[in-house]
């Protein structure tokens, strides 16, 4: 019995503004921490500088002291469940990572959940698959129409296979809550691509920690 990742849909479950976490298969969690780096967009490159043993408010208090503002920088909290590596970040990290196709080279298989939950727009929790540079599936977990697309894209054979079962539950549905449609279209997604998140060990436990600091 695993934790699954429809946890992550209830409000504020890992932090203030929502959640970014990227699974890796493939990877360890000091090369899935190095990979995200090099695509934070701005400045002139990063890096993941360990920064210790930290629960997500001990971190975001480290970030304070660093940054006199813990949003002034971007923090992730590393982990791994079964064959997946986890990178849970913190801060600023809204709009700050480039495209994950880099991070899933050499065979990784790559998974973003990321939900700005803040962010006044409003925008669509979101979640991207890629495998060895390409994209397999990606899709706004409402479904719907907003951003600008709707339904799965990526490769035909696997997006297809994804959209049929989202579709066969029900989605989209403009008259469900958008929170039951987010968990909905969360669980398909980790029964289709085998995903899981400990809960515990992010809310509440301790894990290894790195800033992500320009180079």
């Amino acid at each position: 019995m695993t934790d699954g990742t429809t946890w992550i849909a209830t409000p504020q479950s890992i932090a203030f503004g929502g959640y970014h976490v990227v699974l890796a298969r493939g990877l360890l969690p000091e090369e899935l921490a190095g990979r995200l780096a090099a695509t934070v967009l701005h400045g002139t490159g990063h890096i993941a500088v360990a920064a210790g043993e930290h629960t997500g408010e001990s971190l975001l208090e480290l970030m304070d002291d660093t940054y006199g503002d813990p949003f002034d920088g971007i923090g992730l909290r590393l982990g791994r469940a079964g064959e997946w590596t986890y990178a849970v970040a913190y801060g600023g990290w809204p709009g700050e990572f480039g495209p994950l196709a880099p991070v899933s080279r050499d065979g990784a298989h790559v998974c973003l959940r990321e939900y700005e939950e803040e962010n006044g727009k409003p925008v669509p929790p979101h979640f991207e698959y890629f495998h060895d540079g390409r994209l397999l599936s990606a899709c706004n977990l409402y479904l719907d129409a907003s951003w600008g697309y709707q339904g799965v894209d990526g490769g035909p054979a696997t997006a297809l296979r994804l959209q049929e079962l989202l579709t066969a539950a029900g989605l989209p549905d403009p008259e469900r809550d958008e929170r039951e449609v987010h968990r909905t279209a969360l669980g398909i997604v980790e029964g289709f691509f085998g995903l899981s998140l400990p809960q515990d060990s992010i809310v509440s436990g301790t894990l290894p920690a790195v800033l992500l600091e320009p180079a």
